[in-house]
């Protein structure tokens, strides 16, 4: 998802000049956990189980807390009726630089700040433009041709079509989604079809290196410090630097205008703005790759348990792909997907939408009237209403049709304790921190069950196998993966 949560729990690398900043409540601000330990604060706890945490500290000290952590003071604002206010608060919020100096960091390019003097760019119109509208039909396009590709026959034209293949499901999602984002983005390089391949899975190796170290990059921990990562990086840029690009046909709109923008605006060398292309294939991959995975483990899981009481998912393909539950004819093909994705998200879903404050000011809620102070973090965490059950009864159950309506139209109508909530779903963030490339990423992950259910018959190779936890290393990036692959099956369909 083009997406980049640039948050890591409990690690955060704050000036020495923040470490006396102890004790410090004052009428007016919300209650104030320190924790135990000077400067740390609250983050081990945090770290260890964000959710229950929360929960915890909502329990004790109400809707709005704060918690020290890290030498750093963070709001948490747990009322979903009042995060409406909390938007409407933006003029005291920034959010923009510490996703400059986090994508920095991590990324190794000099700061895109337009204030800092490096670039003029101005990523959100620039991702507004070649993300939606007109730029997303022809990313969809290329999408689905690039999933054709990667699918048919390729992955199995080393076998025999009437055979199965049994490999894990989240290792295949993931050098799936991959390739055939890869390709959409950064287009083919047609004068080397043979070694197209090669070096598609060579760069899916270099991202998986640098993504495992991620939550550390974000936590402030030099690169230099992970030698093979800091290795796998450059290897990632050095492919896309402008040189490079230039032998590739088809490239995204996305890239293209970037690199224009780069060309005429920046004071980047090719290396640096090399960097810049590699921070958006991150923010591409490293949210859609799980979340595909999660989309389709539900799917065949939850077909199986039908299974057992003699209701069948059924997914045939005609002039077009069919999709739909005997007991359910009502339901078009687009809504069931809609439904099936978004409640994917929901349970995988561990984002944490800041903001930081650029002057001291008072933050008006529901709950009453909050000092807040110039560089205090205000957070909310979209998770605790993903799975409030006041919202989504027996939240930690997979229900394909939870966001459909009795007649299998979207729903949009959910509510707590009886009000109607006007944010109730938040897996791409929210306000000014929305995700432009949202749109895009439901589209490819649509695409991609399509054609997976259209192409292939698929099995678990234990029909009964529990889903697997989630991996709380990377609370605050995004999607969480699995801790463990799942294995399946799959041929071709006759």
């Amino acid at each position: 998802m083009l997406r980049l949560y640039i948050w890591k729990t409990g690690r955060v690398v704050v000036p020495l000049t923040e470490i006396g900043k102890l004790g410090r409540k004052r009428i007016g601000e919300p209650p104030l956990d320190n924790g135990l330990i000077p400067y740390v604060g609250c983050a081990l706890q945090f770290g260890a189980n964000p959710l229950e945490f929360l929960r915890t500290n909502k329990r004790k000290y109400g809707h709005i807390f704060t918690c020290k952590l890290m030498g750093k003071y963070v709001h948490f604002i747990t009322n979903p009726f009042s995060y409406n206010t909390v938007m409407r608060h933006g003029k005291y919020f920034d959010w923009k630089k510490f996703n400059f100096a986090v994508s920095a960091k991590a990324f190794g390019h000099r700061s895109i700040d337009p204030s800092d003097g490096n670039t003029t760019e101005n990523v959100h119109e620039t991702f507004t433009k070649t993300l939606q509208g007109d730029a997303l039909n022809s990313l969809t396009e290329a999408m689905m041709e690039n999933l054709q590709y990667v699918l048919r026959p390729p992955v199995l034209s080393k076998t025999n079509s009437d055979s199965w293949v049994t490999e894990g499901m989240y290792s295949f999602c993931y050098r799936v989604m991959f390739e055939a984002g890869y390709l959409t983005l950064f287009g083919k390089d047609l004068t080397r079809q043979e070694a197209q391949r090669t070096f598609i899975l060579n760069n899916l190796n270099n991202f998986k290196q640098f993504d495992k170290i991620f939550p550390a990059l974000v936590a402030g921990i030099p690169i230099h410090m992970f030698k093979n990562a800091h290795n796998a990086r450059e290897k990632l840029a050095e492919a896309l630097k402008h040189e490079n690009l230039q032998k590739r046909d088809n490239i995204s709109e996305l890239i293209t205008t970037r690199m224009f923008l780069n060309d005429t605006l920046s004071t980047f060398d090719d290396k640096e703005k090399a960097k810049t292309h590699l921070a958006l294939l991150w923010a591409a991959q490293a949210n859609t790759l799980p979340a595909t995975f999660w989309c389709l483990f539900h799917t065949i899981r939850y077909n199986n348990i039908i299974g057992a009481k003699r209701r069948k998912l059924i997914f045939s393909t005609g002039a077009g792909v069919m999709f739909h539950f005997c007991s359910l004819s009502l339901f078009s093909p687009s809504n069931i997907y809609y439904s099936i994705i978004k409640e994917a998200l929901r349970l995988s879903s561990a984002s944490l939408n800041i903001r930081a404050a650029k002057e001291d000011f008072t933050l008006h809620l529901e709950e009453g009237s909050y000092n807040i102070r110039k560089d205090d973090i205000v957070a909310l965490y979209p998770q605790l209403l993903h799975l409030d059950p006041e919202i989504y009864p027996d939240p930690l159950v997979f229900k394909y049709d939870r966001f459909l309506n009795e007649n299998g139209k979207p729903k949009t109508s959910f509510y707590c304790n009886g009000i109607k909530l006007k944010y109730y779903y938040m897996p791409f963030g929210s306000g000014l921190t929305l995700c432009p490339g949202r749109l895009f990423a439901v589209h490819e992950m649509k695409q991609f069950l399509i054609l997976m259910f259209s192409y292939f018959e698929m099995q678990l190779i234990d029909s009964q196998v529990k889903c697997p936890p989630l991996d709380q290393s990377r609370v605050g990036l995004g999607i969480l993966p699995p801790t463990n692959d799942i294995d399946f099956k799959y041929k071709l369909k006759h």
